[in-house]
């Protein structure tokens, strides 16, 4: 990603990012998403490391989502047919 294209990220445009990776349901495209959103990511942690303390939580969120697309990548690396998408209310079910 270009220097260019880095200035134009905001808060909101790397969330969205990072949650369409996260939330993708189909295990061919989610290795494009998690490239895609960590390249974003990375390009918000450097913006951020050059601005104001303002902006700690921001980065903050930024570290977090980054070591959650490491683990979703590292499960797919693992064993594919471990992620398994449920219902949002599956998990009342078992409990």
């Amino acid at each position: 990603m270009n220097t260019a294209a880095c200035k134009t990220l905001d808060r909101g445009s790397w969330r969205d990012i990072y949650h369409a990776a996260i939330l993708e349901p189909d295990l061919t495209k989610l290795p494009k998403r998690i490239i895609q959103a960590e390249s974003v990511l990375r390009a918000r942690a450097r913006e951020l490391f050059y601005t104001s303390e303002d902006e700690a939580l921001e980065g903050e969120s930024v570290d977090d989502a980054m070591c959650i697309l490491r683990v979703l990548r590292s499960s797919l690396k693992h064993k594919p047919t471990a992620i398994q998408w449920t219902s949002d209310f599956d998990y009342l079910k078992r409990a």
